[in-house]
């Protein structure tokens, strides 16, 4: 029995090193603990977003960004690298291109070139013929890690998340391992870039933030609206700003929408002005709880994968204006499309963006 004992206390030690010493990708920063506000007031629950009509897209999956384009062809990106185009009902699917990484966000220049965010790539240039150029991979000389939105100016000038400096999705088994390990660390070194097409020349615009992500710009062109995945929160920052440092206090950059009830993906401009923001996932209350717990953020990183802090699908898309009224919030509870990153508006649809479902979905546009 003796024997028994010193056995199940060695397996106890050992189990007990593991939990404490095995390393592991992310060192955790604490943060204050965040209050959900709960599916409450303008976001209470409700079924708006469920009966989706679904469009195949012939096995592709994760229609991440969807947007016309000067051909009134309509395109999205999706998992296998592929940029897809069509006709606005889905008919006539081809593939435009393949940029052998993977591209999150796009927009189109004057010129009608395909501007790209590519997670594994940086900044491209598609251009009608197909021919990929590299506009920007680096910046004074560190290397863009993570690509993820994007935004062409009326001035040419592009604006880019690069969400994570910390977790590039090529070196960290994809887009989405990637942006999970950086939101747990919470080490907030997402940035957002300007490259300047006219010079060539890429520069930091804003810095310190928890991933990342949706990238649009005022309708008066001075100011960008980005969302900030990993704390819940969407900023406005003047497009002038040089290398601001958003963890510090700066005339320059302002919290616009913040405690979001689920993590910000993509930021849209749709009609009369609005702005459509897409939750990837809802909050999670184990994750919150743990976000002023470093150390119990490290022992859940060597925990099955299935055991993490991951949030069930919720579908949740939500439009704001430029003084921060949010004009509208649909919903799915049932996560049936998952992970709704944003709309894309036309006079007469609402194509439903998502990292991972297997077709495109839409609804009429109500009057």
């Amino acid at each position: 029995m003796k024997k028994v004992f010193q056995v199940l206390g060695v397996a106890v030690l050992a189990l007990a090193a593991y939990f404490v010493l095995w390393p592991i990708p992310i060192t955790p920063v604490a943060i204050p603990k965040p209050v959900q506000p709960g599916y409450t007031g303008v976001h209470a629950v409700n079924t708006k977003l469920s009966q989706l009509q679904i469009i195949d897209l012939k096995g592709e999956i994760g229609p991440e960004h969807i947007a016309f384009g000067p051909d009134a062809k309509l395109y999205t990106t999706v998992a296998s690298g592929n940029i897809l185009r069509m006709n606005a009902d889905g008919t006539d699917q081809e593939v435009f291109v393949n940029t052998g990484g993977r591209v999150l966000g796009f927009d189109f220049d004057k010129a009608g070139n395909f501007i790209a965010a590519d997670a594994n790539k940086g900044l491209l240039s598609i251009a009608p013929d197909r021919k990929v150029t590299v506009l920007a991979d680096a910046v004074n000389g560190d290397p863009i890690r993570y690509a993820d939105g994007v935004v062409v100016a009326q001035n040419g000038k592009m604006y880019l998340s690069d969400a994570s400096m910390r977790f590039a999705p090529k070196d960290w088994g994809g887009t989405f391992e990637a942006s999970v390990l950086d939101i747990l660390e919470q080490a907030a070194t997402g940035r957002i870039l300007e490259y300047d097409p006219a010079t060539k020349a890429t520069r930091v615009v804003a810095k310190g933030l928890s991933f990342a992500n949706g990238v649009a710009i005022s309708q008066d062109g001075k100011h960008l609206f980005v969302n900030e995945t990993g704390r819940y929160r969407v900023w406005k920052i003047e497009a002038a700003a040089n290398d601001i440092d958003v963890k510090q206090p700066s005339p320059q950059a302002m919290v616009f929408l913040d405690n979001l009830p689920g993590y910000p993906d993509n930021l849209m401009r749709g009609l009369d002005g609005k702005i459509w923001l897409g939750f990837a996932k809802p909050r999670n209350p184990v994750a919150d709880n743990l976000m002023d717990k470093p150390f119990l953020r490290s022992v859940t990183m060597r925990l099955p994968r299935a055991l993490w802090p991951i949030p069930k699908s919720y579908g949740h898309v939500i439009a704001f204006t430029e003084d921060g009224k949010i004009v509208a919030d649909l919903q799915d509870p049932t996560g049936a499309y998952p992970e709704t990153t944003a709309i894309t508006e036309t006079k007469d649809r609402l194509y439903v963006q998502s990292l991972h479902a297997h077709g495109l979905g839409w609804l009429p546009l109500t009057k």
